[in-house]
Order: C-alpha cells, then structure tokens, then sequence
C-alpha cells in the first residue's frame, strides 16, 4: 500500500504552479574574479517558451459522463519557492501549512459533459485557488479537494456539489498529512476519510541552539552484507526526531458531508489508513521508534491493523522492525508484511505478500514471495492465493472467480501473469510470460473501472470471461496505441481500435462495457494533444471534446523525423532529430547542434534494438529538454538511445564506457552522414543521470565540442551501495565503480563544460557536493567548466528565475563554445 490514503490510481498529476508576482530580474554583469551576482534573462525567444500556457490537467467522472478541466497556471517565482522547507527523514515539510512542501497547485476547475456542451465554471471556489488534490466521490455527486492556504497557514478540506456546480469549505478543521493528499471518500460516498491537523497540538518542538549531547550511531555487524543508499533529507539529531514526530502526528477522523467530524482514536503518525469496501473496517499503517538516522521515514519500524469506524482494534496484522539495509541486488526485499491492501472486490479481504527467501535474492528456492489473502473477521491462519518464483508486482481484481496477479524479477527482466480464481482456490493459470523489456510484446495493460464504491477492478463483458487492454502499439515503425478484447478462456483477442498515421491517439477511457464508446487523446507533430469522443460501431468522424491550442506557435512548422541507425556491435538505435522551420540542408547546409540523452540498461541487444516513440507525437517545445534551442537555429538530437546491454550472465555496467561512447559514435556518424550537422559543432547534455553520461563521453571521446551537465552524480564511490540500475555494491565491482565515475578521469575532461545543480537537491545519490567536486577538479586540472548552483532548488528546478537562468546560461555557452566553433 502506497503512503497516504489512496486506495486507487488518481487521474491527476500536479505539475502547475501557485502564480505569484514576480520580482524583476537583475541581467548579472561578469567580472574578472568569476563573482557574479543576480538572476539572468534569456533571449526573448526562449522566454516565451517558459511563459506558453499549459494544457488543463482532466480527470474523467466514475460514471465516465464529465470530465474536470483542472488549468495549470504560471511558473511560481524564487520568492514562493524559497519558503522555509523541513528537511526530515526523506520528507521536505511546508512547516507554516503542516503539509508536504509543494509549489505547484491547480489555480481554477471546471466541468465538461462528455456527451457535449459547454464548460461549466465551479462558483464559490476559494480565492486564489491552490488546489493540491482533488477525487471525486463514488456516486458523483460530490468532489472532494484540498486547498493550501499559505495566508492562513493550513491546507483545507473543500467539496464541490457537482449538480449545482457550487464549492464550499467543508470544515474548520485542517488537514495535516505531510505523507499523502490527507483524505479519501468513504465507499458509501457519506463523507471522507481524513486525517486533521490535531487539536490543542501547540507550537513545534524549539531548538535553543545547545546541544544536548553527541550524536551517535554504532553498528554490531553479523558478518551480513547489507545494501545502503544514500538518501538525502535525513534525520540528524534529537531535535531532527522531535521535530519529525511533531508534523507526522495527525488525527484520524470521518468527515461528513455536512462538515460533522467524528474523530477515531488519538492522533497518532500515520503513513497510510484507507476503508475497506463494505466501509466498516480500517486498514491503519503507523510507524514508530526508534527513528533512524540512515534511512527515511518509509524504513521505519511500523504498525499495521485493522480498525473499526470507531477506532476500536480489531486485528494487529504485523509490527514490522526498522529496515536500514537490505540484502545485495535490485530484487532485494525486507521481510514480513509487504504491499498490504483490502481486495477490492470483497467486502473485507487483506492481500498481501511476504518473502519466503529472507528477501535476498542471492538466497535459491523455488518460491521467493508467498501472497496471502485473510477476510473479516481475521479468525484463523490467511490463506495463502499463490506460491512465486519471482517478486509480487500486485492484482487487478475483477470478480471471485477472476484477477489477474503479476510477478517480475529484475535480474532477469522476466515477468509472469496469472489468472487468479480468488474465491474458489483454484490452482492459478499462467496467461503470459516474458521480458518485461520486449515492448513489441506488449499486449496491453488491462483496462479498468471504479466500482460503485469506488474501487478499482477489471472492466469485464461476456460473463466476466473477457477483459479489455490498452497498449503502446509498440512496432519498428514506432508506437501505434490500441484498444484490444480478450476472452481469457481461450486466449483470442480482437483489435477495437488502432492509432493511425498521420496521428497518434491514445484510448485512456471505455465509456460502456462493450466498449462501443472510448475517449482517446490525439495529436500530431503540428497539433497539440486534444481530447476525442470515438464511437467504435459508426464510421463518423469522432467528435472533439477539447480544443487547446498551440502552446508556442512560433515553433509550430519545426520538423521532427524518427531516425534509425545501427551501432557498431548490431545493435539498433532510436533518436527523434529536430530541425528549425525552414531550414533546408541542400540548401543551408549543416547547423550547430545540441544531442540530449538518458542511458538505459538492457538485458538483451534484441530489446535494446526496439523503437520506442512515434514519429506523430506532438512536438512540445519545453524549457526542460533541448527542444527550446530550435528558436536559436540549433538542429537537436532528443533522446538518441543509449542502451548498455549485457546479455546472460554478464553485467551491464562492467562494459558501460565502450558502449556509450559507441552509441554517441553512431548517433554523430548519423547526424554527420544526413548533413544536418558537423563534427566540430556538436554538444552534449543531460540531466541526472544524463548528467553522469555527459560527464562520461567528455572524459572518453572526442566527439563533442562542449557539455552541459545537469544535476549530476559523477564519483560513484560517494554512492557505493549502488545507483541507478546497478545492484553490485564498491567492494563487489570497485574496477567498474572506477571505470565509470569521470571523476576519475576529470584529467580526460578537456572540452568546456557546463555544471548546473540544485543547492537543494533531495535525489537520492545527486548530491551537490557532487557537482562541486568535478568543477573543483576540471578547475584544478587546468581545464574549461562553469558552475552555477541555482539557490532553494530541488533535483527538478522549480522557480521561474531559475529555469530563465538555466536557459540563459545553457544558451551562452552553446553559442561560445559550439555555433562558431572552429575545426579542430
């Protein structure tokens, strides 16, 4: 079960940002000692890529008849991102609204019938609106939602009365989750589940700045070898834990529709409480000391059972220790209770499973997770629903006698799914397997519904024998989403729908149960993404629901071709290239040239070789990859593959560097072959860990005149329990923790290249000390490198002034060190 109430997938993603007034910004002078001082201005061009207005964010009705058009406003400025933030065991706390500590919030919601007809505006809706989550309730009658109020210092609990399209704060009361959106409908839909900010709470713990003592940590061995991560945002002393338990404490409480609160039982630290289906049971996760100074809140020791409406203990499910480590390997587990939550097609079932291989991979047996089921009232042994030679990956549920259980294991990249028989016990049945890697593969993920009570579960027709998937459409000529029916008795499936060229269109919701009636998305290079009405039984035109326009249409004529190229050991390569409107190659010849990558790890060259993208998907022009340079005359290479493969036995990551450079080889002999671009005016970039391969292909090929690097990690042995996909620790592979860190070859490092990070970044392994090291080391080596440290950002740059500057820094050192670049 996921931190926070949630009991099911939210169709709502909140990536907008609180509009603010925003400070005028000082363009900084440079000055001979390096110092330079005030927040910088792209070119105008670039500016108005920042400024496009964003698409509404929607989410469709349970009775799948209105969708909610959520508009996403402005970037927020440095002033609102700079508020005080709480750093403690793996959160990042707004300590002024007891909530987790966000930014970006929905500024205004309306409704739209999905028949027809105009939007309908929400009255009564707080002014400025910040909404931070929202759900609707299980009947539709109701939407429930949150606002952040920074004036007042709390997050409210509103309800909008979806008939009469009117909006009310529903309590005095606020909430006070900093884990999760703090509530969620009761399946009755008579009110909400959530968790208040206690009553007569008082001030948060004061430091008076004197220690009390030393902090100590000590360890006792055993001999076990443990995996550690480096996590960022922990816990340092007993002020740190005082001040964590303070805002992690809420209380527990049912809200009624009418604003009558009931409270369940005392305030306690809550990481998760969600009701069962029938509504009469609580499934409650707390955590407890001792608090670690390693690892974050989700690793502490914690306490699951299950309640009655009226807070009184029913079941004590488990008391699950402190985890600091974890057996070696990405399949590595902690024992006991794991991803507990009610079945949703029972009235009180708990699902769960737990390792019966002490959770460390390395350890063979022929069952590795066991999945248990216990219903109401608890009484006697679970029973165990199945036996899996893989980790549990979780069910969809459909009825009792259909759900469809999966399994993975990363070492391998293997997958399995069964069908479930829940009620009866039968012996479950194997429905597919293999790669989770092979994409062609794919038949879909199935589709599902909210039930009347709100929960999720399998769309089913013909008896509960068929279900329905969506897929990517995964093909050598790129994607093509579909919608297929599958009778699971005797495995045929027909295709309903199939994305055609020259569109690409997604089918995101089935209207009926015989999926005669479907929404999907479409888009083409030219056209932003719009939402369809389809009916699959009239050849008509599908009616368009939306019309967003063009967010910056002074980009729209760019042109966009999927490439395909082969790298020297076989294996194919994917890159989408961009050239400005206009530009003719015959004609004008090669151009400047940006390449933005992101390195993947395989297990077979055969899935490494796949297409992946469309040549027909829009071309939004963000601030945040390269596209933005396309206003400036740059051709760009966007997402050109870069797969580190290792076949059988062998380790991807043992042979990274030559298979790195040999992708950046194949990518440039492409560019170069096309005459779209020169050898001597081609730059590199990425972020994260495209930052770690930018670093990368600096120090170990010629191939680039310049880098931009962002937000980077560059001295593996600072993260020696493993990092992105590698599960070996330092002492297993120290010559590839080596071999792969630039840091280490800083000396190597001798084209210009561009370090921006985050002084707060809270990614796991990206520390900003990482970026400070490899400047200081180019800098002493007698190499080119510039550092910019954007104050109060996270791992993701979040203040407009600092996505201005980003953009004004990456665009002069394009032009200093690649347009006019001279051959070497």
């Amino acid at each position: 079960m996921a931190t926070g109430l949630l009991r099911h997938v939210r169709p709502l993603l909140l990536l907008a940002a609180l509009a603010a007034p925003l400070p005028l910004l000082a363009q900084a002078s440079t000055a001979e000692s390096g110092q330079e001082g005030g927040y910088r201005l792209p070119a105008p061009e670039l500016r108005a890529i920042v400024d496009a207005p964003a698409a509404p964010r929607l989410s469709l009705s349970p009775r799948r008849d209105l969708l909610a058009h959520m508009r996403v406003p402005a970037l927020p400025g440095i002033e609102v991102v700079a508020q005080p933030e709480l750093k403690l065991a793996g959160l990042r706390i707004h300590p002024r609204t007891h909530s987790a500590s966000a930014f970006s919030f929905i500024d205004d919601l309306r409704l739209q019938p999905v028949d027809g007809g105009a939007e309908r505006r929400i009255e009564g809706l707080p002014q400025p609106l910040a909404l931070s989550s929202m759900q609707w309730s299980p009947d539709q009658r109701h939407i429930a939602f949150s606002h952040v109020d920074p004036r007042a210092g709390r997050v409210e609990l509103w309800l909008v009365d979806v008939a009469a399209a009117r909006a009310r704060r529903l309590t005095d009361r606020p909430l006070g989750s900093v884990t999760g959106s703090g509530f969620d409908w009761l399946p009755d839909s008579s009110g909400l589940l959530a968790l208040l900010r206690p009553q007569g709470q008082g001030a948060p713990p004061a430091d008076d700045g004197v220690p009390a003592g030393p902090n100590i940590q000590e360890t006792r061995g055993g001999g076990q070898v443990q995996s550690l991560r480096t996590y960022q945002d922990l816990l340092g002393n007993a002020h740190d834990e005082a001040v964590f338990a303070y805002y992690m404490t809420s209380q527990l409480a049912r809200v009624g529709i009418d604003g009558g609160v009931r409270t369940i039982g005392a305030p306690e630290m809550y990481v998760g409480a969600s009701v069962s289906p029938d509504g009469r049971h609580l499934l409650r996760q707390r955590i407890e000391r001792p608090f670690s100074h390693l690892v974050p809140y989700s690793r502490f020791p914690r306490r699951i059972d299950v309640a009655s409406l009226d807070g009184q203990l029913l079941h004590t499910v488990a008391t699950l220790p402190l985890v600091e480590g974890l057996p070696t390997g990405n399949d590595a587990v902690a024992t006991g209770v794991r991803r507990i939550s009610w079945r949703a097609d029972a009235p009180a079932t708990l699902v769960w499973a737990e390792a019966q291989d002490g959770g460390d991979p390395a350890r063979e047996t022929p069952v590795r997770d066991r999945v248990f089921a216990h219903a109401a009232p608890f009484a006697g042994e679970p029973r165990v629903l199945a036996d899996l030679s893989m980790r549990y990956a979780g069910i969809s549920w459909g009825h009792g006698s259909l759900a469809l259980l999966y399994e993975s294991w990363w070492k391998t990249r293997q997958m399995r799914e069964w069908r479930l028989a829940p009620d009866t016990g039968a012996a479950p049945a194997l429905l597919r397997e293999g790669s989770y890697e092979d994409r062609y593969a794919d038949p879909g993920t199935p589709v599902i519904w909210l039930d009347e009570r709100g929960f999720a579960r399998l769309l089913t027709t013909d008896g509960g024998e068929t279900i329905y998937r969506i897929g990517d459409g995964a093909s050598p000529d790129g994607d093509r989403p579909f919608l297929d029916r599958q009778d699971l008795a005797d495995g045929r499936t027909e295709r309903l729908f199939h994305s055609q060229a020259p569109w690409y269109e997604v089918p995101f919701a089935v209207l009926d149960a015989g999926a005669t009636r479907i929404l999907t998305t479409r888009e083409s290079p030219t056209e932003p993404a719009n939402v369809l009405l389809r009916d699959l039984a009239d050849a008509a035109e599908p009616v368009a629901l939306t019309d967003f326009p063009h967010p910056t249409p002074a980009l729209r004529d760019v042109v966009k071709e999927q490439i395909r190229y082969t790298r020297a050991d076989g294996v194919e390569l994917t890159a989408d290239l961009y050239l400005p409107a206009g530009h003719d190659v015959a004609r004008d010849g090669p151009l400047p040239m940006l390449m933005w990558a992101y390195p993947r790890e395989f297990k077979s060259a055969a899935a490494a070789s796949q297409v992946r993208g469309s040549p027909y998907r829009f071309n939004r022009i963000s601030y945040w990859g390269p596209l933005a340079y396309l206003a400036q005359g740059y051709a760009v290479l966007d997402g050109p593959t870069m797969p580190i493969v290792g076949e059988g036995d062998a380790e991807p990551n043992d042979s990274y560097v030559r298979q790195l450079v040999a992708s950046a080889q194949a990518a440039v002999d492409e560019v170069v072959r096309r005459g779209v671009a020169d050898r001597d005016r081609i730059a590199i970039g990425g972020h994260s860990y495209g930052a770690f391969m930018t670093a990368n292909l600096l120090a170990h090929s010629d191939l680039f005149r310049a880098g931009i690097a962002r937000s980077g990690a560059y001295n593996r042995s600072l993260t020696p329990f493993g990092f992105q996909a590698e599960e070996r620790n330092y002492w297993q592979a120290s010559d590839t923790y080596h071999a792969m860190s630039p840091f280490n070859h800083a000396h190597r490092i001798d084209e210009p290249v561009l370090i921006i990070h985050g002084e707060e970044d809270n990614n796991s392994g990206t520390f900003p000390m990482q970026s400070e090291r490899l400047f200081a080391a180019i800098k002493g080596l007698g190499g080119t490198a510039r550092l910019v440290m954007l104050p109060r950002e996270s791992h993701g740059y979040r203040a407009r002034e600092s996505i201005l500057h980003m953009l004004a820094e990456t665009s002069d050192w394009l032009e200093t060190h690649v347009r006019d670049a001279k051959p070497r």
